[in-house]
C-alpha cells in the first residue's frame, strides 16, 4: 500500500491509479492516528517522508508554519509508528540547505549553518528523524537532497526553484530572470535519479546515516538558461544564499552503489518536452521577484 499524504496535482499519479496494489489518502500527516484507523492500515513497511513546507524565500514571512510542518509534525508521525509498526525503513527527505552559505563542495560531515527558517525547519525535522532512531531504534536514513527537478516539478503562486520560474518565462516568451551575475552554481539532479536513490536507501541494510544526493557536480546557472533560452535579463543577487552548492556524494555511492545518469542538459530536455505543464504558472517579473523577495532581503541582508 501507497500513501500519499497531500498532492497539489493528482493526475501527477494517474498511472498508480490502475495499480490495485495503490491506495491514495490525501491528508495531513498530524492526522497520521485517524488515518491509520479509517483505512484500516495494520502494517507498514517502508515510509518516505516528503511531507512539509518546500519553498525557501516565504519561510521568512511565516517561520511558525515552516517549524510545525516540517518539524512538529515529522515528530508526531515518527511517535505514531514506532507505537503501532515494526518497520524495515523510514527515509527522510532532508534539505542540503542546512549547509548555509558554504561555497565549497560538502559531505555529511560538513558544519551545519541554517541561514533562514526553511533550512532551520529541515533540519530539526532531520534530527527529531535521527534522535528517535537512537532512542527507538526506528531504522532511519534522511537523505540531503540538493536541486531536485522532473518534468512535473511542483508549480505554485510561490515564488522559488529557479527551473519551474524559467519555463513559465519561456513559453510567456519572456526574458528568463538570472539573479546576479548568473555565474553561481548549483548540483541539479533528475527526478529518476532522485527516485533510484530513495529506493536504494529503502532496501539497504543502513539504519540512523546520512547521505548528501546530488550529482555531485555543479553548473552555473547561466549554463542552465543557455539550455532553455537565450532571452535573458539579470536581476540583482539576493543576500543568504551561497554562491555554489555541490555535493559529495562518494558516501552514497559507496554505501548504496548508486550513481547518477542523468546530466543536466538530457534532463532538461525531457522536461522541455513537457512544458505546457507550467501553463498556469505564475509568470515571474522582476518587480513581482523583488515584491515576493522583499522579506527575505530585509532580514538576511
Amino acid at each position: 500500500m501507497l500513501i500519499i499524504w497531500s498532492l497539489e496535482k493528482k493526475k501527477n499519479l494517474k498511472k498508480s491509479f490502475k495499480s490495485k496494489n495503490f491506495k491514495f489518502v490525501k491528508d495531513d500527516i498530524k492526522n497520521i492516528k485517524s488515518i491509520c484507523k479509517k483505512n484500516k492500515i495494520r502494517k507498514i513497511d517502508y515510509i518516505f517522508h516528503f511531507a512539509g513546507h518546500g519553498e525557501l524565500i516565504p519561510s521568512i514571512e511565516n517561520p511558525l508554519e515552516y517549524l510545525k510542518n516540517n518539524a512538529l509534525k515529522t515528530a508526531i508521525l515518527l511517535d505514531y509508528v514506532r507505537k503501532n509498526f515494526n518497520i524495515k525503513k523510514f527515509v527522510y527527505a532532508a534539505s542540503s540547505s542546512c549547509y548555509g552559505i558554504n561555497d565549497k563542495i560538502t559531505n555529511e560531515k560538513d558544519k551545519i549553518k541554517t541561514e533562514h527558517p526553511y533550512a532551520f525547519s529541515k533540519y530539526t525535522g532531520e534530527q527529531i528523524c535521527l534522535h528517535w532512531s537512537k532512542v527507538y531504534k526506528l531504522p532511519i536514513i534522511s537523505i540531503r537532497i540538493f536541486n531536485a527537478y522532473g518534468p512535473r516539478s511542483r508549480t505554485n503562486n510561490v515564488y522559488g526553484a529557479v527551473i519551474g520560474v524559467f519555463l513559465k518565462q519561456k513559453l510567456s516568451n519572456y526574458p528568463l530572470t538570472i539573479v546576479g551575475s548568473g555565474k553561481q552554481k548549483r548540483d541539479f539532479l533528475y527526478i529518476s535519479d532522485v527516485c533510484e536513490a530513495f529506493f536504494k536507501a529503502a532496501i539497504s541494510k543502513y539504519k540512523n546515516e546520512i547521505f548528501n544526493l546530488g550529482r555531485g557536480y555543479a553548473e552555473s546557472v547561466n549554463y542552465l538558461s543557455s539550455l532553455i533560452s537565450d532571452n535573458k535579463k539579470f536581476i540583482p543577487w539576493r543576500p543568504g544564499e551561497p554562491f555554489k552548492t555541490e555535493a559529495n556524494i562518494s558516501k552514497i555511492k559507496r554505501y548504496l552503489k548508486w550513481k547518477p545518469k542523468i546530466s543536466l542538459k538530457n534532463g532538461i530536455k525531457e522536461v522541455i518536452k513537457n512544458i505546457r505543464y507550467w501553463e498556469k504558472a505564475p509568470l515571474w517579473t522582476p518587480k513581482k521577484i523583488k515584491l515576493a523577495t522583499k522579506e527575505w532581503t530585509k532580514y538576511l541582508k
